[in-house]
């Protein structure tokens, strides 16, 4: 049995209001991977932000 289905097993015979903590936990911890994903990205616009902003660059894309 696979990940997927233990956890489907477990949370079928769940009350209710386990069911509502179940569900805001899986989507922080998706949440989560979505922000982690981002961070680079965001860390890194503040140090590209002086390239990005620069007249050579809008020359540079303003065809596509």
């Amino acid at each position: 049995m696979n990940k997927r289905e233990l956890i489907a097993k477990e949370i079928e015979y769940a009350p209710e209001p386990l069911l509502e903590e179940v569900l805001d936990f899986v989507r922080f911890l998706k949440s989560k991977r979505v922000r982690e994903r981002l961070e680079p990205s965001l860390l890194s616009e503040s140090s590209l932000k002086k390239d990005w902003l620069r007249p050579e660059e809008d020359e540079a894309w303003e065809n596509l």
